[in-house]
């Protein structure tokens, strides 16, 4: 089995969440455009007036962390809340993205430290929020492993470090306020997985490029970066545009990969979530050593 095969066995048991050709078809026909299409000023008022939580925190902070919390908890208790986050098929692929990237860093993680070291797989964290992918990883990963969770803004911290403690691994995990060429002195062991998730969709080519050739800097050779890419599947770009405020840049998993692969990134992996929404990239970081 080749490196590709492997990477997406590890995919092949996740419990996905699917929509039936049925549901899918009703949702292109009639629910897509409704919402695509009504004015965004009434689409508004009545997110306002029915108290959507979802919504009011994308007009806060556009695709921001908390806004995926309650993505991800999809126990929501307003009405309008109910319909985005359980029935949307952007809220199902945020949830299945959750479960794929989590997956392949746990694997990832897992494989490194199989392949020695007596300091424990470092793990990084882009972009990280409250961390809640690379935690439900380090909670399958061997225990020595932990991880640096950086980000733009503090403001998610302190929720991630009690989310963290709740799930046991408040020991295993950093936050930094930063950005990647703030914390290349605090990396000690190198990182051998640093985690994009999330983030690649708010960036312009010219900002992914930069990052990825930070990561090179301060990254293991022969470690691995997981990023996603998004495409329209979901078919409510229009609504996200006008109404939520999430301005969301659109690539393929190849026009991702190759700005990856500018900074030296190389034997890209990409697996879709069932959804078609989002694909999970895995790239490597080529060298002498593995």
């Amino acid at each position: 089995m080749d490196r590709s095969e492997e990477i997406r066995s590890w995919a092949a048991d996740i419990e996905f969440e699917r929509v039936g050709p049925v549901k899918r078809a009703l949702k292109r026909a009639v629910v897509n455009p409704l919402v695509n299409y009504i004015p965004a000023g009434a689409m508004k008022s009545v997110l306002r007036f029915s108290k959507s939580e979802l919504a009011q925190a994308n007009w806060t902070d556009p695709g921001g962390w908390k806004s995926m919390v309650i993505s991800y908890h999809g126990k929501p208790t307003q009405i309008a809340d109910k319909f985005m986050v359980n029935g949307s098929a952007m809220s199902m692929a945020l949830r299945n993205r959750r479960l794929l990237a989590a997956r392949l860093l746990f694997k990832l993680i897992e494989q490194a430290d199989a392949a020695g070291g007596d300091r424990g797989v470092h793990a990084l964290c882009l972009g990280a929020g409250p961390g809640r992918i690379i935690i439900d990883a380090l909670l399958e990963a061997p225990e020595s492993s932990h991880a640096t969770l950086v980000d733009i803004s503090s403001d998610a911290f302190e929720y991630g470090h009690r989310l963290a403690e709740s799930c046991g691994v408040g020991d295993r995990v950093k936050y930094v306020k930063g950005d990647v060429r703030d914390v290349k002195d605090m990396l000690d062991p190198p990182p051998v997985v640093v985690k994009m998730i999330g983030i690649c969709e708010y960036l312009t080519d010219e900002q992914i490029v930069d990052i990825a050739r930070a990561l090179t800097d301060v990254m293991a050779t022969g470690g691995s970066v997981v990023f996603n890419s998004i495409s329209t599947a979901h078919g409510t770009d229009r609504f996200f545009r006008r109404v939520m405020g999430l301005h969301m840049i659109h690539r393929s998993p190849e026009q991702l990969s190759a700005l990856f692969a500018q900074a030296g990134f190389e034997n890209f992996v990409s697996i879709p979530e069932p959804l078609g929404v989002y694909h999970v990239i895995v790239g490597r970081l080529e060298g002498d050593e593995t």
